[in-house]
């Protein structure tokens, strides 16, 4: 048979030409397996609105902005609408209820013993793992992190620097969002600076030491910006006069955030490992109620309500050479992170952890936006929250997600909505369209009763510790007197 050398020629040529086309011309190979670093970081009281690349008229966030322009971004992501909840959903890959967490304090914050976390699953497919900020899913040690999964372990206790509440959930005393005290891998240390720029310099500090040596899972959920709102004087300069005035600290918390964003990315690249490192931004729930009034793009509900403006989040996917800039408008969710990273990191998931999962993988849409996916699927919300009892809560602030419709309840009967053509939430359509609706609510009442076995917490305020286990801690290293004796805002010494 005789060959062509022409055809060969522009064969050859052909196919040099598509090995050195930029990444988007060529078809996009499989992801799962890859094995990328992964730096998790996640905002707190950070709402959909609080970013310039999300519409915000004031607040400036050029890093944040850059993760949202470089990589994928999902526009429909949804989260808890407050913090421990959203925190258990991560770890757990199911619904923070199904872990036992219905609230942030009185023990019913604690994630089940019984839950495998993601970090576990990374841990045991070869994983480094790290956490650096807030925990808030247990202060007693058999909960703590380096109980569940994290080889390295960087956190305040309780759910903000320096709170305490009755029971077992709380910080060390006196502790403020600067030079505050950290526990680093059981023993507590006293930190110079802000804490946010605290949490950054040693997440950096320890890439930069693991780096190379395996693929490492970097978690970053920040306490930022959380109350009491408190940052340098220079981030909240630019909004003052601008907003109102506890706005534009809260701006300034922000901005701070964005600008360790920015450090964290210039070391990945002057590192060489930015190309192997899968960056992820998101916020924990929805957004400080003030400056949702100021900008909450269009939707209706903050923090710690059912609506829209309560669960939805900011979820920004940035892996230079891997992920092309592209938005997935696909109904996602905080539950489905175990599940991708499993995939991403090629982790054997434990036949008994894989049947309890309530996520997808992001795979799919990370490689491809419009591929075939889980169209149909349905998420709960429920605030929680309640003072004791559960039954009674049923109806208490809760909402139903499917597809452009969400059902809310907040104790006074169903309401219906369609996002796409009302994403402000005006218009109840219970009555107009009555099948969405039953269907919803036959949905939710069954959904209801199969979590109602799995509050393991409900009553654990029964057995709390007497003395928080960070504050017994705390005394026991530094030798300090009693816990009727310390003056607000002290640092013990050892004595």
């Amino acid at each position: 048979m005789r060959i062509s050398y022409r055809w060969c020629a522009v064969a050859f040529f052909s196919l040099f030409a598509l090995l050195l086309a930029p990444s988007d011309a060529i078809a996009q190979q499989s992801l799962a397996g890859k094995r990328p670093n992964i730096i998790f970081i996640l905002a707190d009281d950070t709402g959909y609105g609080d970013a310039s690349c999300t519409g915000n008229p004031i607040l400036k966030t050029p890093n944040i902005d850059r993760l949202y322009k470089e990589g994928v971004r999902f526009s429909d992501f949804h989260v808890s609408p407050t913090c421990s909840p959203t925190r258990c959903a991560l770890m757990t890959g199911r619904h923070e209820m199904h872990s036992g967490v219905t609230h942030t304090i009185n023990e019913r914050e604690r994630m089940s013993l019984k839950a495998t976390t993601v970090a576990q699953v990374l841990k045991s497919a070869g994983y480094t793992t790290g956490i650096f900020g807030k925990w808030h899913l247990g202060d007693e040690e058999p909960y703590q992190p380096n109980q569940r999964g994290f080889d390295e372990v960087f956190i305040h206790g309780g759910g903000g620097i320096g709170q305490t509440y009755v029971g077992s959930c709380g910080d060390v005393p006196g502790n403020t969002y600067f030079n505050p005290v950290i526990r680093h891998n059981g023993t507590f240390e006293k930190t110079q600076g802000f804490c946010t720029d605290v949490f950054f310099r040693q997440a950096i500090s320890w890439a930069d030491k693991v780096k190379g040596k395996e693929p490492f899972f970097l978690y970053l959920p920040l306490n930022a910006a959380h109350a009491p709102l408190s940052c340098p004087p220079e981030y909240e300069a630019p909004y003052k006069g601008k907003v109102h005035p506890l706005v534009s600290t809260f701006y300034g918390m922000i901005a701070n955030i964005d600008e360790n964003v920015g450090k964290l990315l210039a070391k990945l690249q002057g590192w060489g490992i930015d190309n192997d490192t899968l960056v992820i931004f998101m916020n924990d729930n929805g957004g400080f109620d003030l400056s949702c009034k100021i900008f909450n793009a269009g939707m209706r509900g903050s923090k710690n309500t059912p609506h829209n403006g309560g669960t939805r989040a900011m979820s920004l996917w940035r892996w230079p050479g891997t992920l092309k800039p592209v938005t997935s408008d696909r109904l996602t969710a905080h539950i489905d992170m175990f599940p991708t990273f499993a995939e991403l990191a090629g982790a054997k998931v434990p036949v008994d952890v894989a049947s309890k999962l309530e996520g997808f993988s992001l795979v799919p849409l990370l490689e491809d936006p419009n591929a075939a996916w889980h169209d149909d699927r349905v998420l709960y919300t429920h605030i929680g929250r309640w003072p004791l009892g559960a039954e009674p809560a049923e109806y208490k602030g809760c909402s139903v997600r499917w597809k452009n419709y969400l059902a809310v309840n907040e104790g006074k009967g169903w309401a219906l909505y369609d996002l796409h053509a009302d994403p402000g939430e005006t218009k109840d359509l219970s009555k107009s369209d009555p099948q969405v609706m039953q269907r919803l609510e036959r949905d939710y009442d069954a959904w209801w009763k199969d979590t109602l076995p799995l509050l393991e917490n409900e009553q654990a305020y029964k057995t709390a510790p007497k003395v928080n286990p960070f504050k017994e801690l705390y005394w026991k290293q530094y030798k300090g007197p009693g816990p009727n004796n310390v003056p607000p805002g002290t640092f013990i010494k050892p004595g």
